[in-house]
């Protein structure tokens, strides 16, 4: 099994890098597991949707190479997980950028036939991540959990046919009791290194 693991965060040592990193130690205790890291921001992917992007949207000219490699890496994996910090209750802006560039109508999925969505990425398993400041209390009262839910399993990964297998949120990042996050992103990993659907093809 071939996990991809990517993760959006301005510092290299910083709680959301550690906590991939542990997912990843997780997943490698699996015999035939590897695994590849991809930091979007030390890898200085660009977020920006052009016009290259548009003409490529609208099936007008290839789409701009670092969207090719990127779905190449994706295409080369049996599971992905994001990890990233909770900004404003979403994922940084980076990562959602990643997202809007190389989930792409025709690769992505295709609605172009005039006969509703044609989900393509039903292959591979996705496992989501998300580390927050506040409090389960906080994220209770607004519906914050729910918000987000909606937002990214269901209007991202499901509208592309990406089965979410887990959902995880590590509350109360600031409190500095990062020992317990970091024994449960490595649980993760044990999971998902084992999970049925996450070496789909």
């Amino acid at each position: 099994m071939h996990t991809l693991i990517v993760t959006s965060h301005p510092d290299p040592d910083g709680l959301t890098h550690a906590v991939a990193r542990r997912i990843a130690d997780g997943i490698a205790e699996t015999a035939d597991a590897t695994i590849e890291l991809a930091d979007l921001t030390a890898e200085g992917f660009d977020p920006r949707f052009t016009q290259d992007d548009l003409k490529g949207h609208h099936r007008q000219a290839p789409f701009p190479a670092d969207v090719l490699a990127e779905q190449a890496r994706l295409d080369r994996a049996d599971a992905l997980v994001l990890v990233f910090p909770v900004y404003w209750w979403s994922m940084p802006a980076l990562m959602k950028g990643w997202i809007d560039r190389v989930f792409t109508g025709g690769w992505a999925y295709d609605d172009s036939s005039g006969q509703g969505v044609l989900k393509k990425l039903g292959h591979l398993p996705v496992h989501l991540v998300g580390l927050g400041g506040a409090d389960e209390r906080t994220w209770h009262k607004r519906g914050y959990t729910e918000a987000m839910k909606t937002q990214i399993d269901t209007g991202i990964f499901d509208y592309c046919g990406a089965p979410v297998l887990s959902s995880t949120l590590l509350l109360e990042t600031d409190a500095g009791d990062a020992q317990t996050h970091l024994q449960t992103a490595h649980a993760l990993g044990q999971r998902i290194a084992i999970t049925p659907g996450a070496a789909a093809h």
